[in-house]
């Protein structure tokens, strides 16, 4: 059984005049200075240890990325791969854009973006060029009935989706163990997980539309019915959404691991095995799709994959707002303590009231006021995912520090944040009174700043 969550610290300290602090024997002021020495000691070869580690980690990132970029070039020649890189980013901006959106409410760290995106791009692309690459000749070489075509089919089929789904999901693995503090519940799985899966694809749209520009160059083609164009419209503009659409089932996995089984290991593994089973499943049943003709591709598409594609959105959209849905409840020790008022947490609550209170700073006080706005929402956001994991899986050792950091950027930045979340609060006509979700003990009357006194 983990320790229960300690309650919030009240915002003004009184610890310099408690007795305790008074004591100035020799004895104990060599032991604090000892064990001050001692966790200096500890905190700098953690902080080398951990810069030594992200080194190595950029380093094999972009020694993945160079050999990627000399594989393609070789493949599809200096131009094929011009082509191929302007073409293939089209997509990029608007797929990481649809991510960053949905991950709005307490955005992930850049540098955990940066490195999913990164790892599809370079690492996992290169794991799967390479080993894809092998397999098919190892199917066309060793058995004797395959032909190269029937071994392209079915390294496509049974291969590929395999070696790509498991490096793609390694990313979330990867974030999943080392940077848990930042990994929050579903939305956050979905977001790795989505934008892991759009560098990926990237790299492989590169490939493929690289390959298909230097066989239209070979073959004299050009206009509309040159094989780069329907790449391109295949590839671009209908579908997108795949790759990422299949990595999301394991980074959904990973999620619910996160918040409904935080203390079961067993059951952990088995729902992130269950999600790359089910990712590598939808991949393969795309790649197969592609054999089937015109009619039975279009089929594949319009009666399974954009069901699928809406049905994840939908559930997408309910998981962020239940993750709103649950502010009220952990921001309730801190209205008892003092660091905010009885309305606040209703209104970070509601993505309409955000938004508005965003665009009541702007238009007063300037785009600066609504940067401190957003990162007033951020901070606040974040302090009660921050709580609702303590809650799930126990505190960690440095709770306390993070809590208190958290409270720190919420009060630097309450000054614009709260008057314009008010205002917008009383603006949509919810200055009412409310009761607590069934997480909190206690109903309270949202009636604005004057309910409570400002900390």
């Amino acid at each position: 059984m983990h320790p229960p969550v300690q309650p919030p610290p009240q915002p003004r300290r009184r610890a310099l005049r408690r007795g305790p602090l008074r004591r100035t024997s020799r004895d104990t002021s060599c032991q604090t200075i000892h064990d001050t020495t001692g966790d200096t000691t500890r905190s700098r070869r953690t902080t080398l240890r951990a810069t030594a580690l992200v080194s190595l980690l950029v380093s094999l990132l972009a020694l993945s990325g160079v050999i990627i970029v000399g594989m393609v070039r070789r493949e599809t020649g200096t131009e094929g791969l011009l082509v191929g890189l302007g073409l293939a980013v089209f997509p990029v901006p608007l797929l990481v854009a649809a991510f960053r959106w949905l991950d709005r409410i307490e955005p992930e760290p850049r540098r955990n973006l940066a490195f999913a995106f990164s790892w599809g791009a370079c690492a996992a692309a290169l794991v799967a060029l390479v080993t894809n690459g092998f397999a098919t000749d190892w199917l066309a070489a060793n058995i004797a009935s395959t032909s190269p075509s029937e071994a392209e089919t079915w390294g496509a089929t049974a291969i590929a989706p395999v070696v790509e789904e498991t490096v793609k999901a390694a990313a979330v693995l990867l974030l999943y163990r080392f940077r848990r503090r930042d990994f929050d519940g579903i939305t956050d799985g979905i977001v790795i997980a989505g934008i892991t899966a759009t560098g990926f694809a990237f790299t492989e749209n590169i490939v493929y539309l690289g390959n298909a520009f230097g066989e239209d160059q070979s073959m004299g083609h050009t206009g509309l019915d040159s094989l780069t164009v329907g790449t391109f419209f295949v590839r671009i503009i209908i579908s997108p959404f795949a790759h990422p659409l299949f990595t999301i089932l394991t980074g959904l996995a990973f999620g619910i691991a996160a918040t409904r089984y935080p203390r079961r290991r067993a059951a952990r593994i088995a729902l992130a095995a269950l999600g790359l089973l089910t990712a590598v499943l939808l991949h393969a049943i795309w790649n197969a799709a592609s054999s089937l003709g015109d009619v039975g591709f279009l089929l594949v598409y319009g009666l399974f994959m954009v069901p699928v594609f809406l049905a994840l959105t939908a559930l997408a959209v309910w998981a962020r707002k239940q993750e709103l849905l649950s502010l009220p409840g952990y921001l309730a020790p801190y209205i008892t303590a003092g660091w905010l008022t009885p309305a606040e947490p209703d209104a970070l609550a509601s993505l309409k009231t955000r938004a508005l209170a965003r665009d009541i700073a702007r238009r007063t006080e300037g785009p600066a006021a609504a940067r401190a706005v957003t990162a007033y929402t951020t901070a606040a956001t974040a302090l009660s995912f921050h709580r609702r994991r303590a809650h799930l899986r126990g505190p960690d050792p440095d709770f306390a520090t993070r809590e208190q950091y958290l409270l720190q950027r919420v009060r630097q930045y309450q000054r614009w944040g709260r008057p314009a979340l008010m205002n917008a609060w009383h603006s949509t006509g919810r200055n009412c009174r409310v009761a607590n979700d069934a997480r909190s003990a206690t109903s309270r009357r949202c009636t604005g700043d004057s309910a409570h006194p400002r900390p």
